[in-house]
């Protein structure tokens, strides 16, 4: 996709064009997917790295499988970084990586949208 694209131009391209399988819409989607993975990067991009223990105090209805499980699959699509540090008592911190942080305009885009769309009861 041309970086210089509008919005309008991009609208009217998915339109008329037949939409394919590794569509960046649709990849991206994908990678978003999940209950807890969108919860989770918007957390880490609001800090610097946390441990699973902080992010188990925000989200305390995932369990700790799930947790585990969705850390691990954004580390391996490189959203996430996993440090180790082997000191007493050993720990591990979790941040976004640089393809993880270039989601940030993605989360101010959909906070705009939801300040201009969703009202409060």
């Amino acid at each position: 996709m041309k970086k210089e694209m509008t919005a309008e131009e991009y609208l009217n391209r998915i339109m008329t064009e037949e939409v394919k399988e590794d569509c960046p819409v649709r990849r991206t989607l994908e990678l978003l997917s999940g209950k807890w993975r969108t919860h989770i990067i918007y957390e880490l991009c609001k800090h610097k790295s946390m441990r699973f223990g902080e992010i188990k105090k925000v989200y305390p209805h995932i369990t700790n499988t799930m947790l585990t499980n969705t850390l691990r699959d954004l580390e391996s699509m490189g959203i996430v970084h996993r440090e180790q540090f082997n000191e007493i008592p050993p720990h591990v911190e979790y941040s976004l990586t640089k393809k993880g942080k270039e989601l940030l305009p993605v989360f101010f885009e959909l906070a705009k949208w939801g300040e201009n769309n969703l009202t409060e009861n």
